[in-house]
């Protein structure tokens, strides 16, 4: 088993998500090592940064990993980071090939350990592919619990989807009542306990009418339960496009 991740590179992360542009530029030059590894090993060749392209676009990739990481999902910040690093490296091979670049994929041909051709191109996206599969079987298994949860609350995924209110405004303001509910103990004890939202309590809090919160009940009750649950993906879901116009539904429905 290797090392674990330094606690030191993990205390400038967090700095650096909040905002503190020391912490970042020290992060981001303590893994140039691992930039540069990621970027040579999908061109096959060594790189220099500042002055190979593939290298700056990789360094992007890692400052953008920064800022997309969820320590919530569990997946060490390193794995991640070259996930992004690698996904980027494929777009821009692709956009500059749309551009009339063209770049035969025969020239990032190498060979491995036992002197077997192999294209990086290739693997990278064979590795991409495969993480797409494993987040869709991950989804469907998150799916699955979700669905055991309302069925505890009288609620279908169906009621969710009827449910969902049009407006993207009013639905946001619903999302913020779930919200509320799942991380107040005691708001949270009375969902869990009675199956039923504290009405009063949410009216004198959020000041919203009770004929509002009680139009939208089971729609606030499926969404806590969301935050309230092991349910990281359709969290992320939720924070992406809780307040957007354009999303009416949740994912599976």
């Amino acid at each position: 088993m290797g090392p674990g991740p330094n606690p030191r590179h993990l205390d400038l992360l967090e700095k650096a998500r909040r905002g503190d542009e020391k912490s970042r530029d020290t992060l981001i030059k303590a893994h140039i090592p691992l930039v540069l590894k990621v970027a040579s090993q999908f061109c096959g060749r060594f790189l220099r940064l500042g002055e190979d392209e593939e290298a700056q676009v990789a360094l992007e990739a890692f400052n953008e990993a920064v800022d997309s990481f969820e320590p919530e999902a569990g997946v060490p910040f390193a794995s991640f980071a070259q996930t992004v690093m690698r996904r980027r490296l494929i777009d821009d091979l692709r956009r500059k090939q749309r551009a009339g670049r063209e770049i035969p994929l025969s020239s990032f041909d190498e060979e491995d350990e036992d002197g077997n051709a192999r294209n990086v191109v290739e693997a990278a996206e064979a590795f991409a592919e495969y993480e797409s599969a494993q987040e869709q079987i991950e989804r469907r298994d998150e799916i699955d619990r979700y669905k055991r949860l309302l069925e505890g609350f009288g609620i279908s995924l169906s009621d969710l989807v009827r449910l969902t209110p049009r407006h993207a405004d009013a639905r946001q303001r619903a999302i913020e009542v779930a919200r509320l509910v799942a991380e107040d103990p005691l708001l949270r004890e009375y969902l869990e306990a009675k199956h039923e939202l504290p009405l009063r309590q949410l009216e004198q809090r959020t000041g919203l009418s009770r004929k509002t919160l009680e139009r939208q009940r089971k729609y606030i009750v499926a969404i806590a339960l969301v935050y309230m649950g092991d349910l990281e993906l359709l969290r992320g879901y939720l924070d992406r496009v809780g307040g957007s116009g354009s999303e009416r539904e949740m994912p599976g429905g």
